[in-house]
């Protein structure tokens, strides 16, 4: 086992390949609901369970976008700026988005109805606060929906822990995990909200959190070995660690997950305690998948792949695009929906999304990438040569 290594990587290609993992389990999940699939014996729960892999997506975003915030806090690095992090947000998910709900709203045929408000709604990623503002092609956007609103709160989080710094930082590990236990009572809270029907409050961020924190975790953990505040050799590295272990974690949540403890599979309404139950699972599957692999410097072929390279890097297009392509799929193969044909709708649903994927990283989310790191690069030129005229000018 070689974790202690691991923790000074800016960047893990394994990761990569763990986003397409959780796309493709989002595409599959639909495909299996609109099929029908569901209904399948033994087989039906366990691909309406991988609706989970939005925990998955949640628990990246926590860890990757928390790790400057964890080593800030124990003095490797500045703050992060915030402007340039809601930049840099936004242009990494709005532009390809909003072509995705400007496509479907105006082309898909069950869309093309769409009020106003599901327009606004839409393009703001507000859906989970307005009522019914799901429109048809876009239904998996909740889940953007979230994830901007964590974008959002995320620099309020560092900014609520900032006296946690130096010797302090070891609490925010066990902070972190104390909200994230209390947030699993958002279910019962979310009752209580004075909601306009058709507004879902178990939909909103504060319930998800037990997903992100996985990633929060994560992050706390590789900043605190970096400084020696965690020993490399410690439990929490040994068990986290432990690929067998981790998978055993992950089979037995994601097991029960799969039962009525976390609620039925699909569209059916889930009580509270089920609630609760599937965000804990969700929550611990994630850490489960990722602390291997952020933990230990080992080779992840398969993650490691240039195929999987490929469909990590289309994994948000794969994500945005997938919905609406299914839609697609059976008006125009004369699939009917709700009848079977899981096979054939996903390989089609798949052939089709993927080269769509690639485009879009292509031509809209890698160009615009691009125009801001010119723009940033200007920018901190122009500051410099002002900061040189103005010594100059001093001396």
């Amino acid at each position: 086992m070689t974790a202690a290594s691991a923790p000074t990587r800016r960047f893990y290609p394994q990761l990569e390949g763990m986003r397409a993992v959780a796309a493709m389990g989002v595409l599959t999940t639909h495909v299996a609901f609109q099929t029908r699939s569901l209904h399948w014996p033994v087989l039906g729960p366990v691909l309406g369970r991988l609706d989970l892999a939005v925990a998955l997506f949640f628990a990246l975003s926590g860890f990757l976008l928390w790790r400057p915030y964890a080593s800030a806090a124990r003095g490797q690095n500045d703050p992060p700026n915030v402007r340039r992090y809601l930049r840099h947000r936004f242009v990494r998910i709005w532009p390809a988005y909003a072509i995705v709900v400007t496509a479907v709203l105006l082309l898909l045929p069950q869309a093309r109805d769409a009020s106003p408000t599901v327009w606004i709604a839409n393009l703001t990623l507000t859906q989970v606060f307005v009522p019914l503002t799901l429109a048809p092609g876009l239904t998996q956007m909740w889940s953007l929906s979230v994830e901007a609103a964590f974008y959002l709160l995320l620099p309020l989080i560092g900014y609520g822990l900032v006296a946690l710094r130096g010797r302090r930082a070891r609490r925010r590990i066990p902070l972190i995990l104390g909200v994230s236990v209390l947030s699993l009572a958002w279910a019962w809270l979310a009752n209580l909200l004075p909601l306009a029907a058709g507004v879902e409050g178990k939909n909103w961020v504060f319930g998800h959190l037990p997903w992100f924190a996985a990633g929060l975790v994560l992050a706390e953990i590789v900043a605190a070995v970096r400084v020696g505040e965690i020993d490399a050799a410690s439990p929490i590295i040994r068990v986290s660690t432990n690929r067998p272990l981790m998978l055993a974690v992950l089979v037995i949540a994601y097991g029960l997950a799969a039962t009525p403890l976390a609620g039925p599979v699909g569209l059916a309404p889930m009580n509270d305690p089920q609630y609760a139950a599937k965000m804990l699972l969700g929550g611990l599957g994630a850490y489960a998948i990722l602390a291997p692999l952020v933990l230990r410097d080992d080779p992840f072929r398969f993650l490691d792949s240039p195929v999987m390279a490929a469909l990590g890097r289309w994994s948000y297009g794969i994500f945005i695009w997938h919905v609406a392509v299914l839609a697609a799929v059976f008006g125009l193969f004369g699939i009917p929906s709700f009848d079977g044909h899981f096979t054939s709708v996903w390989l089609l649903t798949v052939a089709v999304t993927v080269p769509v994927s690639a485009a879009s990283y292509t031509f809209v989310e890698e160009p615009c990438r691009r125009a801001l790191a010119r723009r940033e690069k200007r920018g901190s030129h122009a500051e410099n040569k002002a900061a040189d005229t103005a010594t100059s000018a001093a001396d």
